[in-house]
């Protein structure tokens, strides 16, 4: 998805290495929006099961830049966090600038493709390329969704000073329990 509208890319290369941010942003956004209602449901009955203190403030707001209570979570859970995203990106990093693989080969095999680290235990990825290339765009526009749903979720507690579950319950409740 050679997207470049702004022509920020000068060189194919730049291209190649802004489009394995977009995807790692992608992702990281992608598993933002599931986790931040998915905080907000389950952090006090699972806090409670662990005789832990709840994340989420007294609103049920997830803990951010913007609502504060960052502190509330553990040093150590972000030095994991951290140490978890060095790892991964510096995986990335070998795999695309320290490899014998050609960045601009895209028909042949041996063709980098910006981040695929080669982790696909559940053999989701297709082996045909027209497959390849609906996964890949796919991907791309779940992820971009996400960043802006993200950035939403943000914003929304920000100004409303309620958490995204309790501000939208229709979409985080049963069908059968907003019916009756």
């Amino acid at each position: 998805v050679g997207f470049d509208p702004l022509n920020l890319a000068k060189n194919r290369e730049q291209l190649v290495y802004m489009r394995e941010a977009e995807v790692k942003h992608a992702r990281l956004a992608m598993l933002a929006a599931a986790g931040w209602p998915t905080s907000e449901l389950f952090d006090k009955p699972l806090a409670a099961d662990f005789n832990m203190a709840p994340a989420l403030d007294s609103a049920d707001r997830v803990p951010s830049l913007l609502n504060g209570g960052m502190d509330t979570i553990s040093p150590l859970w972000w030095g994991f966090c951290l140490g978890l995203t060095a790892a991964i990106d510096l995986r990335g990093i070998q795999r695309s600038r320290y490899s014998d693989v050609e960045i601009t080969q895209k028909d042949d095999d041996n063709y980098y493709l910006p981040g695929d680290y080669g982790f696909d235990p559940l053999n989701f990825y297709p082996s045909d390329k027209e497959g390849q290339m609906r996964m890949q765009l796919a991907e791309i526009k779940h992820g971009r969704l996400s960043m802006i749903a993200v950035t939403g979720f943000a914003a929304q507690e920000a100004v409303s000073k309620i958490g995204v579950v309790d501000e939208t319950p229709v979409f985080f409740e049963p069908v059968h329990l907003g019916i009756f």
